[in-house]
């Protein structure tokens, strides 16, 4: 009797590639929630600091505003059994986990690709078909409930993407930079500097709770910088960090013949410096006019305001003049004022992003380093290493 045939894989249907990293950064420990964390009535406890809190809350910079209880204890973490990295239990989970929310989806088509030849393996890409027939979108998986308790259990992120030739071969990367490419946000270094951190925060709380637009913000910021020394950029720049693996995923993109971006909504002395620095090809932010002989900030601005629309027509622009598709385009960003640009790109990277600009954008990344986004196209931890050589 002859074996049956394999169901042959589904080429008609959309493809989705569903990228996992396992968050080795931050491993899950045993007793997750505080009321289960083992404990005598004779244990001093720890003094309260706003360090621990888990990622995901929202943030704040006085303890008093966070709540007293401790939140509703998630599913048990499973990588402290099953191992610190993607396990093959971690991926038979995962497998279950679609199958549950996609109708008619068997386990057969599934086509399993290691991005690290490491034994512990950290980064897997999973590649499914999604039946033309099903009602499950793309949108659908990436906030799943189900996906998102599948994250929880293993301590993973899942990014899912369209597979087709377009993920694998970008071609513009575009970046925001304060808390992207840089650790800092530039307002808040020079408000350290000329020691107006209180009139600062009371601007930005205007504009959190919606009193204040981003452009009116930004101008009631920069009218607190009048009279500043001019050359106030040149203190600033020893402050600035590059976030880890900036340099080398710009290195890496540059070998690969993307062109680059800086988009923000900063100011144009340190966008421009930090452009050069990186050898980016276009770099776009805010004007802050200079006194006529040139020594002091006169906390105007002038020329265009980058917001968050102006940031999404940059990348239009940009793309436009270089002869790229939009598909080709890779936007990584933090705030709420690069989802606009993130909507418009191939693929659009949340990366240590607000929470709520996490739960907006098409992909979030959480990792320690930047250079993870190039195993979102498929570049695995070898060809990454060739491209920095």
């Amino acid at each position: 009797m002859t074996a049956p045939k394999p169901q042959p894989f589904d080429v008609s249907a959309t493809h989705i590639v569903a990228t996992l990293f396992y968050r080795s950064d931050t491993p899950s420990h045993a007793h997750p929630h505080p009321d289960a964390s083992p404990r005598s009535p004779n244990d001093a406890l720890p003094k309260v600091t706003l360090d621990g809190l888990k990622d995901g809350a929202v943030p704040t910079e006085k303890i008093d505003e966070y709540p007293l209880e401790p939140p509703t204890p998630g599913p048990d973490p499973l990588d402290h059994l099953y191992g610190a990295y993607i396990s093959q239990s971690c991926l038979t989970d995962f497998f279950v986990t679609l199958t549950n929310i996609i109708p008619g989806l068997i386990q057969d088509p599934f086509v399993t690709r290691r991005l690290e030849r490491s034994k512990f393996c950290r980064v897997v890409e999973i590649t499914f078909p999604l039946p033309s027939t099903s009602a499950i979108t793309l949108e659908i998986l990436r906030r799943h409930e189900a996906v998102s308790r599948f994250e929880r259990e293993w301590n993973v992120e899942a990014v899912f993407q369209e597979d087709t030739v377009f993920r694998r071969h970008k071609r513009l990367a575009v970046f925001d930079m304060d808390s992207t490419l840089i650790q800092q946000e530039v307002i808040d270094e020079i408000a350290s500097i000329i020691n107006i951190k209180p009139q600062i925060a009371a601007i930005t709380a205007a504009a959190m709770n919606g009193e204040l637009d981003f452009e009116a913000s930004l101008r009631k910021r920069c009218a607190l910088l009048k009279g500043v020394p001019s050359d106030v950029w040149e203190t600033l720049k020893p402050r600035i960090t590059l976030n880890e693996g900036v340099a080398n995923l710009i290195k890496a993109l540059k070998r690969l013949g993307f062109k680059t971006a800086v988009l923000s909504g900063g100011f144009t002395p340190l966008t421009g410096w930090m452009g050069a620095q990186l050898g980016l090809d276009y770099a776009f932010a805010n004007h802050l006019v200079v006194s006529d002989d040139g020594t002091i900030l006169t906390g105007e601005l002038t020329g265009e305001i980058v917001h968050a629309e102006k940031k999404r027509q940059h990348v239009l622009e940009i793309s436009e003049k270089e002869g790229i598709l939009l598909d080709q385009v890779l936007v990584v960003g933090d705030g709420a004022n690069d989802l606009p640009m993130m909507g418009v790109a191939g693929l659009g990277v949340a990366f240590h992003a607000k929470p709520k600009v996490q739960m907006q954008a098409p992909a979030r990344l959480n990792s320690t380093s930047m250079m993870d986004i190039l195993y979102l196209m498929g570049i695995t931890k070898e060809e990454q290493e060739v491209l920095l050589k």
